[in-house]
């Protein structure tokens, strides 16, 4: 499990995300400056979601904590600038774009032996889920539920994202909970210089 952040490091990756896009998207050098023994530089995982005027321009992260914190949030940032289901971010984007930072508990396993079992064990709203099989995997992050908010509607959206029938229970399927803590950098953002 991730420790818990204060709001002011939360403040700082969600700032450190933002930072990154900018530097990217201006072409500019970007400073990660992450005090020695901030809890930012603990291996983390995380989560950045990039929104214009509330659209998704790009989501991407890890489920596993394999690097520092802040070096993990700056990557899935880079990344999320190119999520290969969208168009890449641009400047034009930059001045109504909304950065989220979430920041990952560990997964752990929940025994699921049906998609009824699953259902019943969920806890809407706080419960993040990855489903996977042998050769597929697919997550939602808990913000999702924001969205999805009847646990039917979003088992079933999440059996469809990982190319699973909506309305069955594949044989074999693994369960994972996770929770997450979301930090975010909102626009309004003053355009980047051409």
């Amino acid at each position: 499990m991730t420790a818990t952040l204060s709001l002011t490091d939360g403040a700082h990756l969600a700032r450190l995300a933002a930072d990154a896009v900018h530097a990217r998207l201006a072409d500019a050098p970007l400073i990660t400056d992450v005090p020695p023994g901030s809890p930012l530089r603990a291996d983390g995982a995380s989560f950045v979601t990039l929104e214009r005027s509330g659209a998704l321009r790009g989501c991407v992260g890890s489920l596993e904590p394999v690097q520092p914190l802040h070096e993990d949030v700056v990557r899935n940032a880079l990344q999320a600038m190119r999520d290969p289901r969208l168009p890449p971010v641009t400047a034009a984007d930059w001045p109504a774009l909304d950065v989220k930072v979430s920041v990952l508990t560990r997964p752990e396993p929940l025994p699921a032996p049906s998609r009824a079992a699953l259902l019943a064990a969920l806890t809407p709203g706080v419960d993040g889920l990855i489903l996977r099989d042998g050769t597929r995997r697919s997550t939602f992050l808990p913000a999702v539920w924001a969205k999805l908010p009847d646990p039917e509607e979003f088992v079933a959206a999440l059996l469809r994202k990982g190319g699973w029938p909506a309305d069955g229970w594949p044989a074999g399927i693994e369960v994972f909970r996770y929770a997450s803590t979301e930090f975010r950098d909102s626009s309004p953002r003053d355009p980047i210089a051409s």
